[in-house]
């Protein structure tokens, strides 16, 4: 299994049903992904749910929180999970295929939150606001719906797939050493390869959270946004955050303008 997967948090938002949460960390476990995290579980007693055979010690060991933005404040890439159905889409919309490969590359270098929503609802639209896009299983549009556990397992199944096909093709045939020829210095290029992977890294969601908390403010204080549409506002201001995939050091630059502005708000 890719060593990637370790990367990887699933992520259940408002799940009733113990014994569909024990099929989700059974599939966890199946496919070589390890933490499982609950966001206002429905069910008090979720921790020992009889179906998660062979994932006891995972589910022993899940988080719990109160609210979404904590349960994925250390990811750089969060992406919801939806049937679709009536629901209009406000963000971009992959399906499972291309989605394990784009989770796959980020996962490289960085944590990444795969959500799926309660068994009745799914995620709601203020949940997704915390994605940064969405994908789907494209199951036939006579029965779109799937029970939580086997969509996480059809999840799992394709993002493990994916991570041992990077893997073989990574490894590939080994170049053998002809005689007198110095070995390649791979320790170095290895060290430029992690240096400029750090330069890259993408935002966790934490610093983009205070962004979005910031610049609210702001917005209130300059009179942008009246009091009735600020539920509206924040939602809309997450989605845009989230579209603009900063880097991390982008981010913290963006916090410090952002803050500045408030203080001379502030001022006034």
């Amino acid at each position: 299994m890719s060593g990637e997967m370790k990367n990887l948090c699933v992520v259940l938002v408002g799940t009733r049903n113990p014994l569909n949460v024990g099929a989700v960390a059974r599939a966890m476990s199946n496919f070589g992904a390890m933490e499982l995290r609950a966001v206002r579980p429905y069910e008090k007693a979720w921790r020992e749910a009889k179906s998660a055979v062979g994932a006891g010690e995972l589910l022993a060991r899940a988080k719990e929180f109160t609210d979404l933005a904590q349960a994925v404040a250390d990811c750089s890439l969060v992406v919801g999970t939806t049937a679709v159905g009536n629901r209009e889409m406000k963000h971009p919309l992959r399906e499972l295929e291309e989605a394990a490969r784009l989770i796959g590359k980020r996962m490289k270098t960085g944590r990444v939150a795969v959500l799926f929503g309660s068994e009745k609802w799914g995620l709601s639209n203020e949940d997704l606001s915390y994605c940064h896009w969405s994908m789907r299983i494209p199951t036939r549009v006579e029965h779109r719906s799937m029970n939580l556990g086997q969509a996480a397992a059809v999840v799992m199944y394709e993002l493990g797939r994916r991570g041992r096909i990077t893997t073989e093709a990574a490894e590939g045939p080994q170049r053998t050493q002809r005689r007198g020829e110095k070995p390649k210095r791979a320790g170095l290029k290895a060290s430029a390869t992690v240096k400029k992977a750090e330069r890259g890294k993408f935002a966790e969601m934490e610093p983009v959270e205070r962004i979005g908390e910031a610049l609210l403010e702001a917005l209130r204080k300059s009179g942008y946004i009246a009091a009735r549409g600020e539920a509206t506002a924040e939602e809309k201001l997450r989605r845009m955050l989230r579209r603009f995939l900063m880097h991390a050091a982008d981010a913290e630059v963006f916090l410090g303008m952002v803050r500045k502005i408030l203080w001379k708000l502030e001022e006034k």
